[in-house]
C-alpha cells in the first residue's frame, strides 16, 4: 500500500515503514503526526485519486528527529561591476517515519 502526500509545499510518495525527510515541522521527537492532505492512496490495481485530496485519507507518522540538511553556497555576482556576495545556507528538516496508511 502507498499513498501520495502533500506536506511543505512538495508532494511525496510514502509507504509503511519508509523514513523521509520533509520541511520543518512543530513537533516534538517521538510524537505522532496525522496528514490529512493525501492525494492519493493504491494498493494493487485498486486506486482511489482525489480531487484534490481523497475524503477520509490519513497518513500516520512518528517524529524521529529534527536537522539541518548540508550546506549549500548561494553566489552573486555581476561581471565587470567588482560585485561579488557570497553566503551559505542550511535548510532545517524534520524525519518522520510512516507508520500507518488509511482511509477512503
Amino acid at each position: 500500500m502507498y499513498a501520495v502526500i502533500e506536506s511543505g509545499g512538495k508532494q511525496h510518495r510514502v509507504e509503511p515503514g519508509e523514513v523521509l525527510k520533509l520541511e520543518k515541522l512543530d513537533a516534538s521527537a517521538g510524537d505522532t503526526i496525522d496528514f490529512e492532505k493525501v492525494m492519493m492512496i493504491g494498493e494493487g490495481s485498486d486506486v482511489k485519486i482525489g480531487a484534490p485530496y481523497v475524503k477520509g485519507g490519513k497518513v500516520t507518522a512518528e517524529v524521529v528527529r529534527h536537522g539541518r540538511g548540508d550546506k549549500i553556497t548561494v553566489i552573486k555576482m555581476k561581471r565587470r561591476k567588482h560585485y561579488r556576495r557570497q553566503a551559505g545556507h542550511r535548510q532545517w528538516f524534520t524525519e518522520v517515519m510512516i507508520k500507518e496508511i488509511s482511509g477512503g
